[in-house]
Protein backbone atom coordinates (compact mmCIF):
# COMPACT_ATOMS: atom_id res chain seq x y z
CA UNK A 1 0.00 0.00 0.00
CA UNK A 2 1.12 3.55 -0.76
CA UNK A 3 2.53 5.80 1.92
CA UNK A 4 0.24 8.74 2.67
CA UNK A 5 3.13 11.08 3.44
CA UNK A 6 4.84 10.17 0.18
CA UNK A 7 1.60 10.69 -1.77
CA UNK A 8 1.41 14.28 -0.50
CA UNK A 9 5.16 14.84 -0.87
CA UNK A 10 5.66 15.25 2.87
CA UNK A 11 7.90 13.90 5.60
CA UNK A 12 6.52 12.14 8.67
CA UNK A 13 6.01 14.77 11.35
CA UNK A 14 4.73 17.42 8.92
CA UNK A 15 2.58 20.12 10.53
CA UNK A 16 -1.16 20.42 10.00
CA UNK A 17 -0.52 23.53 7.96
CA UNK A 18 1.96 21.73 5.72
CA UNK A 19 -0.51 18.89 5.16
CA UNK A 20 -3.31 21.26 4.16
CA UNK A 21 -1.02 23.31 1.92
CA UNK A 22 0.33 20.21 0.13
CA UNK A 23 -3.15 18.84 -0.45
CA UNK A 24 -4.51 22.15 -1.80
CA UNK A 25 -1.67 22.34 -4.30
CA UNK A 26 -2.14 18.76 -5.53
CA UNK A 27 -5.94 18.97 -5.50
CA UNK A 28 -5.79 22.07 -7.69
CA UNK A 29 -3.65 20.13 -10.19
CA UNK A 30 -5.57 16.85 -10.26
CA UNK A 31 -9.15 18.01 -9.64
CA UNK A 32 -11.53 16.19 -12.05
CA UNK A 33 -13.21 19.44 -13.10
CA UNK A 34 -9.87 20.57 -14.58
CA UNK A 35 -9.12 17.18 -16.11
CA UNK A 36 -12.42 15.87 -17.44
CA UNK A 37 -12.14 12.31 -18.70
CA UNK A 38 -8.56 11.84 -17.47
CA UNK A 39 -8.82 8.56 -15.52
CA UNK A 40 -5.19 8.69 -14.42
CA UNK A 41 -5.69 12.10 -12.79
CA UNK A 42 -8.98 10.97 -11.28
CA UNK A 43 -7.22 8.07 -9.55
CA UNK A 44 -4.46 10.41 -8.41
CA UNK A 45 -7.06 12.77 -7.00
CA UNK A 46 -8.66 9.92 -5.06
CA UNK A 47 -5.31 8.91 -3.56
CA UNK A 48 -4.29 12.39 -2.45
CA UNK A 49 -7.77 12.96 -0.98
CA UNK A 50 -7.56 9.71 0.98
CA UNK A 51 -4.11 10.67 2.25
CA UNK A 52 -5.40 14.07 3.35
CA UNK A 53 -8.47 12.55 5.06
CA UNK A 54 -6.16 10.45 7.25
CA UNK A 55 -3.30 12.86 7.94
CA UNK A 56 -5.54 15.86 8.64
CA UNK A 57 -7.32 13.98 11.44
CA UNK A 58 -5.23 13.70 14.61
CA UNK A 59 -6.70 10.35 15.74
CA UNK A 60 -6.54 8.70 12.29
CA UNK A 61 -3.00 10.02 11.81
CA UNK A 62 -1.95 8.63 15.21
CA UNK A 63 -3.35 5.21 14.28
CA UNK A 64 -1.62 5.35 10.89
CA UNK A 65 1.73 6.33 12.41
CA UNK A 66 1.40 3.61 15.08
CA UNK A 67 0.25 0.65 13.01
CA UNK A 68 1.52 1.53 9.53
CA UNK A 69 -0.46 1.36 6.32
CA UNK A 70 -1.39 -2.33 6.54
CA UNK A 71 -2.43 -2.25 10.20
CA UNK A 72 -4.34 0.99 9.71
CA UNK A 73 -6.45 -0.43 6.87
CA UNK A 74 -7.39 -3.42 8.99
CA UNK A 75 -9.00 -0.96 11.42
CA UNK A 76 -10.50 1.63 9.05
CA UNK A 77 -12.85 1.11 6.13
CA UNK A 78 -13.11 3.61 3.28
CA UNK A 79 -16.20 5.09 4.94
CA UNK A 80 -14.27 5.43 8.22
CA UNK A 81 -11.37 7.17 6.47
CA UNK A 82 -13.47 9.88 4.82
CA UNK A 83 -16.08 10.29 7.55
CA UNK A 84 -15.91 13.73 9.15
CA UNK A 85 -13.18 15.13 6.87
CA UNK A 86 -13.61 18.84 6.14
CA UNK A 87 -12.94 19.26 2.41
CA UNK A 88 -15.28 22.25 2.10
CA UNK A 89 -12.80 24.63 3.75
CA UNK A 90 -10.33 23.80 0.98
CA UNK A 91 -12.60 23.60 -2.06
CA UNK A 92 -14.69 26.65 -1.23
CA UNK A 93 -11.82 28.75 -2.59
CA UNK A 94 -11.82 26.87 -5.90
CA UNK A 95 -14.17 27.80 -8.71
CA UNK A 96 -14.39 24.70 -10.85
CA UNK A 97 -17.48 24.09 -12.90
CA UNK A 98 -19.10 27.26 -11.56
CA UNK A 99 -19.63 25.73 -8.11
CA UNK A 100 -18.31 27.27 -4.94
CA UNK A 101 -17.29 23.87 -3.60
CA UNK A 102 -15.36 22.78 -6.65
CA UNK A 103 -17.85 19.98 -7.36
CA UNK A 104 -17.21 18.67 -3.86
CA UNK A 105 -20.59 17.05 -3.23
CA UNK A 106 -20.71 15.31 -6.58
CA UNK A 107 -17.10 14.13 -6.47
CA UNK A 108 -16.83 12.92 -2.89
CA UNK A 109 -20.29 11.48 -2.57
CA UNK A 110 -19.48 9.25 -5.55
CA UNK A 111 -15.74 8.77 -5.29
CA UNK A 112 -15.26 5.15 -4.20
CA UNK A 113 -17.42 2.70 -6.10
CA UNK A 114 -17.30 -0.13 -8.59
CA UNK A 115 -18.87 -0.76 -11.98
CA UNK A 116 -20.25 2.77 -12.24
CA UNK A 117 -22.70 2.25 -9.35
CA UNK A 118 -21.63 4.90 -6.88
CA UNK A 119 -22.73 5.63 -3.35
CA UNK A 120 -22.72 8.74 -1.23
CA UNK A 121 -20.52 9.00 1.84
CA UNK A 122 -22.17 8.10 5.11
CA UNK A 123 -22.67 10.71 7.81
CA UNK A 124 -20.39 10.86 10.84
CA UNK A 125 -20.91 8.49 13.75
CA UNK A 126 -21.68 10.08 17.12
CA UNK A 127 -20.59 8.71 20.50
CA UNK A 128 -22.70 9.15 23.62
CA UNK A 129 -21.70 7.86 27.09
CA UNK A 130 -24.26 6.11 29.31
CA UNK A 131 -23.64 5.14 32.94
CA UNK A 132 -25.30 1.99 34.21
CA UNK A 133 -25.14 0.03 37.45
CA UNK A 134 -23.35 -3.29 37.85
CA UNK A 135 -26.76 -4.93 38.24
CA UNK A 136 -28.00 -3.38 34.98
CA UNK A 137 -24.96 -4.68 33.14
CA UNK A 138 -25.83 -8.13 34.50
CA UNK A 139 -29.57 -8.14 33.77
CA UNK A 140 -29.87 -5.62 30.93
CA UNK A 141 -31.85 -2.37 30.98
CA UNK A 142 -33.70 0.25 28.99
CA UNK A 143 -32.50 3.85 29.09
CA UNK A 144 -34.00 7.08 27.81
CA UNK A 145 -31.28 9.31 26.43
CA UNK A 146 -31.22 12.84 24.99
CA UNK A 147 -28.35 14.40 23.07
CA UNK A 148 -27.61 17.08 20.50
CA UNK A 149 -25.68 16.83 17.25
CA UNK A 150 -23.08 19.38 16.16
CA UNK A 151 -25.67 21.07 13.92
CA UNK A 152 -27.93 21.68 16.92
CA UNK A 153 -30.38 18.90 16.09
CA UNK A 154 -31.71 17.14 19.21
CA UNK A 155 -32.35 13.43 19.57
CA UNK A 156 -34.47 11.61 22.16
CA UNK A 157 -34.19 7.84 22.12
CA UNK A 158 -35.03 4.82 24.21
CA UNK A 159 -32.20 2.29 23.94
CA UNK A 160 -32.10 -1.31 25.04
CA UNK A 161 -28.93 -2.36 26.84
CA UNK A 162 -28.39 -6.12 26.55
CA UNK A 163 -27.57 -8.29 29.54
CA UNK A 164 -23.85 -8.97 29.80
CA UNK A 165 -22.66 -5.68 28.28
CA UNK A 166 -19.11 -4.78 29.33
CA UNK A 167 -17.63 -1.56 30.69
CA UNK A 168 -16.32 0.44 27.73
CA UNK A 169 -18.44 -1.56 25.29
CA UNK A 170 -20.17 0.25 22.43
CA UNK A 171 -23.72 -0.32 21.25
CA UNK A 172 -24.43 0.76 17.68
CA UNK A 173 -27.80 2.35 16.90
CA UNK A 174 -27.98 2.56 13.11
CA UNK A 175 -28.94 5.83 11.46
CA UNK A 176 -29.08 7.97 14.62
CA UNK A 177 -25.80 9.80 14.09
CA UNK A 178 -25.04 12.91 12.03
CA UNK A 179 -26.70 13.47 8.69
CA UNK A 180 -24.58 13.07 5.56
CA UNK A 181 -23.87 16.45 3.94
CA UNK A 182 -23.71 14.67 0.57
CA UNK A 183 -27.04 12.87 0.41
CA UNK A 184 -25.83 9.59 1.84
CA UNK A 185 -27.04 7.57 4.79
CA UNK A 186 -26.83 9.18 8.24
CA UNK A 187 -24.11 8.00 10.59
CA UNK A 188 -24.74 5.78 13.58
CA UNK A 189 -25.03 6.47 17.28
CA UNK A 190 -22.38 4.64 19.33
CA UNK A 191 -23.55 4.32 22.93
CA UNK A 192 -20.44 3.97 25.11
CA UNK A 193 -21.19 1.96 28.25
CA UNK A 194 -19.73 3.03 31.60
CA UNK A 195 -20.44 0.48 34.33
CA UNK A 196 -20.39 1.79 37.90
CA UNK A 197 -18.16 -0.47 40.06
CA UNK A 198 -19.98 -2.57 42.68
CA UNK A 199 -19.07 -2.50 46.35
CA UNK A 200 -19.29 -6.29 46.69
CA UNK A 201 -18.95 -7.94 43.29
CA UNK A 202 -16.27 -7.66 40.60
CA UNK A 203 -16.23 -8.88 37.02
CA UNK A 204 -13.58 -11.02 35.36
CA UNK A 205 -14.60 -11.69 31.77
CA UNK A 206 -18.01 -13.35 32.03
CA UNK A 207 -17.29 -14.52 35.59
CA UNK A 208 -18.21 -12.75 38.82
CA UNK A 209 -16.04 -12.79 41.93
CA UNK A 210 -17.13 -12.08 45.49
CA UNK A 211 -15.43 -12.47 48.87
CA UNK A 212 -16.40 -15.52 50.93
CA UNK A 213 -15.54 -14.70 54.55
CA UNK A 214 -15.00 -17.77 56.79
CA UNK A 215 -14.26 -18.27 60.43
CA UNK A 216 -11.13 -20.26 61.22
CA UNK A 217 -13.21 -23.22 62.38
CA UNK A 218 -15.21 -23.22 59.12
CA UNK A 219 -12.04 -23.23 57.05
CA UNK A 220 -10.56 -26.10 59.09
CA UNK A 221 -13.65 -28.29 59.48
CA UNK A 222 -15.65 -27.31 56.40
CA UNK A 223 -19.20 -25.99 56.44
CA UNK A 224 -22.28 -25.11 54.41
CA UNK A 225 -22.63 -21.33 54.18
CA UNK A 226 -24.63 -18.73 52.27
CA UNK A 227 -22.90 -16.76 49.50
CA UNK A 228 -24.24 -13.51 48.07
CA UNK A 229 -25.00 -13.55 44.33
CA UNK A 230 -26.80 -11.16 41.99
CA UNK A 231 -29.70 -13.63 42.07
CA UNK A 232 -29.97 -13.77 45.84
CA UNK A 233 -28.11 -15.76 48.51
CA UNK A 234 -27.10 -19.31 47.54
CA UNK A 235 -25.93 -22.19 49.71
CA UNK A 236 -22.37 -23.25 49.06
CA UNK A 237 -20.40 -26.17 50.49
CA UNK A 238 -16.98 -25.31 51.87
CA UNK A 239 -14.58 -28.28 51.94
CA UNK A 240 -12.57 -28.97 55.09
CA UNK A 241 -9.07 -27.53 55.13
CA UNK A 242 -9.75 -24.82 52.55
CA UNK A 243 -6.99 -22.22 52.19
CA UNK A 244 -7.36 -18.43 51.94
CA UNK A 245 -7.63 -17.32 48.32
CA UNK A 246 -9.30 -20.55 47.20
CA UNK A 247 -12.05 -19.97 44.63
CA UNK A 248 -15.25 -21.96 45.10
CA UNK A 249 -17.37 -22.08 41.95
CA UNK A 250 -21.09 -21.74 41.44
CA UNK A 251 -21.65 -22.63 37.79
CA UNK A 252 -23.82 -20.53 35.50
CA UNK A 253 -24.29 -17.59 37.88
CA UNK A 254 -21.98 -15.23 36.01
CA UNK A 255 -22.64 -12.83 33.13
CA UNK A 256 -24.26 -14.05 29.95
CA UNK A 257 -22.62 -13.35 26.63
CA UNK A 258 -24.35 -10.42 24.84
CA UNK A 259 -23.89 -12.25 21.54
CA UNK A 260 -24.80 -15.71 22.83
CA UNK A 261 -27.35 -15.48 25.67
CA UNK A 262 -27.13 -19.22 26.29
CA UNK A 263 -23.45 -18.90 27.24
CA UNK A 264 -22.94 -17.85 30.85
CA UNK A 265 -19.97 -17.42 33.11
CA UNK A 266 -19.64 -18.63 36.68
CA UNK A 267 -19.61 -17.04 40.10
CA UNK A 268 -16.60 -17.58 42.36
CA UNK A 269 -16.53 -17.15 46.11
CA UNK A 270 -12.97 -16.26 47.13
CA UNK A 271 -12.12 -17.54 50.59
CA UNK A 272 -11.14 -14.87 53.10
CA UNK A 273 -10.35 -15.80 56.70
CA UNK A 274 -11.94 -13.70 59.42
CA UNK A 275 -9.29 -13.26 62.11
CA UNK A 276 -10.84 -12.05 65.40
CA UNK A 277 -9.14 -8.98 66.86
CA UNK A 278 -10.39 -9.23 70.45
CA UNK A 279 -10.68 -12.68 72.07
CA UNK A 280 -12.48 -13.30 75.31
CA UNK A 281 -10.84 -15.54 77.91
CA UNK A 282 -12.56 -18.71 76.72
CA UNK A 283 -11.71 -18.11 73.06
CA UNK A 284 -8.11 -17.40 73.90
CA UNK A 285 -7.92 -20.64 75.87
CA UNK A 286 -9.27 -22.62 72.92
CA UNK A 287 -6.75 -21.04 70.54
CA UNK A 288 -3.92 -21.79 72.96
CA UNK A 289 -5.06 -25.42 73.06
CA UNK A 290 -4.95 -25.49 69.25
CA UNK A 291 -1.44 -24.10 69.41
CA UNK A 292 -0.40 -26.75 71.87
CA UNK A 293 -1.90 -29.40 69.57
CA UNK A 294 0.27 -28.14 66.71
CA UNK A 295 -2.58 -26.34 64.85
Amino acid sequence: MSDYYEILGLQKGASDGDIKKAYRKLALKYHPDRNAGNKEYEEKFKKISEAYAVLSDSEKRKQYDTFGSSGFHQRYSTDDIFRGTDFHSIFNDFNFGGGGGGGFDQIFSQMFSGGGARRAMKGQDVEYPVRISFEESFSGAEKQISFSLSNGESRDLKIKIPAGVTDGGKLRVAGKGARSPHGGQPGDLLVVINVIPHATFSRNGQDIEVDLPLKLSQAILGDSVELSTLQGAKKIKVPAGVSPGTKIRLRGLGFQSPRNPGQKGDLFGIVKLEIPQNLDANQRKVVEQLQEAGL
